[in-house]
């Protein structure tokens, strides 16, 4: 009996034995496994952080890009209405050019003959008044007889002109001046004087003969030698070759001028 026990024990230390090395083979490769299952673990969270990372890149950039386009459409944004009011500002513009064209087609009409008749006075007056420089004169009003035919002119630079002119001719009411022209009357070279509109006289070369514009009559006359001085110092004053004096000078008088 003794050896019986002694057997059995035997046989549960076997089984015990045997046991305790399954479980350690047991237990050997689960570690292996747990082992291999932490690190597939590790190597799929480092492959998804890479995958976390580039989606976060991509992002941001979206982010970016969605920035830029919110702005580049802000900024059309304000370009589409400043160029909708220069666009509108143009338009007013034609409206407002087209009715000044009408405007101006309107005073057209109007002014058109009032030039021409202003030039037809300007003639008129030239022919009428003291000969002094005629041929300049009556050039001037020739050109703008010719201006009035021309198309490509404006009425606006027509009316500049005539006015121009006529500011020439208020000029001469009040300067003083000398120059050298022909004597109509004689056809030869003198000195003449032109004091104003009032007076017009003038001196041969030689100094020796002096003649004024008789107003009355309309013609140039001779004057005594006693002007001769008096009308050299005159020119020689209106060539700002001596310093202004008086000096006497022949003139129409009071009943003259009246015609009595």
């Amino acid at each position: 009996m003794y050896r019986a026990q002694n057997a059995n024990r035997a046989i549960r230390l076997v089984v015990i034995a045997l046991a305790l090395a399954f479980t350690a083979g047991v237990n050997a490769q689960a570690l292996k496994t747990a082992i291999q299952t932490d690190v597939k673990i590790n190597k799929d969270a480092a492959k998804a952080q890479k995958t976390v990372d580039r989606l976060a890149d991509q992002a941001d950039n979206l982010t970016i890009k969605y920035r830029t386009v919110l702005n580049e459409t802000e900024s059309l944004k304000i370009y589409n209405d400043q160029l909708e009011r220069v666009v509108q500002d143009q338009r007013d513009q034609k409206a407002s050019i087209l009715k000044q064209m009408d405007q101006l087609e309107a005073t057209n009409r109007g002014i058109v003959p009032l030039i021409i008749e202003m030039v037809e006075m300007l003639g008129e007056l030239v022919q009428a008044d003291v000969p002094f420089k005629l041929a300049e004169r009556m050039a001037r009003v020739a050109a703008l007889e010719d201006l009035l035919d021309k198309s490509d002119i404006t009425t606006s630079e027509k009316f500049r002109k005539v006015t121009e002119a006529y500011g020439i001719e208020l000029d001469y009411g009040r300067s003083v001046e000398t120059y050298e022209d022909t004597l109509p009357s004689e056809n030869r070279k003198v000195k003449f004087l032109r004091i104003g509109r009032t007076l017009l006289l003038y001196q041969t070369l030689d100094e020796k003969q002096s003649g004024w514009w008789n107003p009355l009559t309309r013609k140039f006359e001779h004057l005594g030698k006693e002007y001769n001085d008096t009308i050299k110092q005159g020119i020689r004053m209106a060539a700002k070759q001596a310093a202004p004096d008086l000096v006497r000078l022949p003139a129409p008088g009071p009943k003259q001028a009246g015609g009595k």
